[in-house]
């Protein structure tokens, strides 16, 4: 896991509730496209979850 992954990873847990890219860019000061990347690769990892639409929430 690369530290971007980590530092999206533990942003998302910090929230605390499923969560848009943008938020977690905020969150994070990482641009929300990159985040969307990142976002895309845990899910390829089976460590994030999209409980809806959009919304995206650590396992």
């Amino acid at each position: 896991m690369t530290p971007e992954e980590e530092k999206v990873l533990k942003a998302m847990k910090d929230i605390g509730k499923p969560v848009r890219p943008g938020d977690v860019a905020e969150a994070t000061g990482i641009d929300s496209k990159e985040v969307s990347k990142i976002i895309a690769s845990l899910k390829k990892q089976e460590l994030v979850d999209s409980p809806k639409r959009c919304y995206y929430a650590p396992k």
